[in-house]
């Protein structure tokens, strides 16, 4: 399998590319709407066909490329169906497969962070794309957009903590330079949410973290609802 992983600077997002090599057929994973020429170009380099879109949640720090790439490639768009956006061509659940080529996803639910909050894992690469729920040395904030820290916690107890150590572990952002890590790691080093911590712990953690809002928050989750599309210009 084809594997990339991609960086945006302003918001310090990772956007995966995952493609069968035999079929061409490929994937991203939280793509990002200002870099979508970098990833159309990397698309047609690498001679593939893009066929989904899948986002990790209705994000609040950037707007996600999945509307405008299938208006330039023909990819269908991927979402938790617990978000009820309209403009997404492929609501998923827990337990979902979404396939391309000879490989597959398996989509895991992992609220908490937000309501949408789904983790993607793959076997072929023995890893699992958990996007904001879980970090790596940390996890998604819980004080705004549906978030609950017990909710959380059972999310990352159930979802991924239950997968072998050795998974890799390839989240939505990291913002000290930090590229991948693994279930053992997390569950033994995580400071928020390994060490054996608590329910209880983990709440107490969470709800004193008195973090500002992220600045692209009233731009970003509307924008994301539609799937990263402008707003239809009114007529005349």
């Amino acid at each position: 399998m084809l594997f990339r992983q991609l960086f945006d600077r302003e918001s310090c997002t990772y956007t995966y590319l995952l493609a069968d090599e035999e079929s061409g057929d490929a994937v991203l994973i939280d793509p990002v709407r200002e870099l979508i020429d970098r990833d159309v170009q990397t698309l047609q380099e690498l001679g593939l066909t893009l066929r989904y879109t899948l986002d990790t949640h209705v994000h609040a720090d950037h707007v996600t490329a999945s509307g405008l790439l299938r208006q330039r490639l023909g990819s269908e768009s991927v979402l938790s169906a617990r978000g009820d956006v309209a403009c997404v061509d492929v609501a998923v659940q827990d337990g979902d497969v979404i396939p391309f080529g000879a490989h597959r996803i398996e989509v895991r639910a992992t609220p908490g962070h937000t309501d949408t909050c789904t983790s993607y894992y793959v076997p072929a690469l023995s890893a699992i794309f958990t996007g904001d729920a879980l970090l790596i040395r940390g996890c998604g904030r819980t004080d705004f957009q549906q978030g609950d820290p017990e909710v959380l916690y059972r999310s990352i107890h159930e979802q991924i903590f239950t997968l072998p150590d050795a998974t890799w572990i390839y989240p939505a952002h990291d913002y000290k330079g930090r590229t991948v890590s693994t279930v053992g790691e997390e569950k033994a080093h995580n400071p928020r949410v390994g060490g054996g911590k608590t329910v209880q712990e983990f709440t107490a953690i969470m709800d004193n973290l008195n973090l500002a809002p992220p600045q692209k928050l009233h731009e970003a989750v509307p924008a994301n609802q539609r799937c990263g599309l402008p707003l239809p210009q009114d007529g005349g």
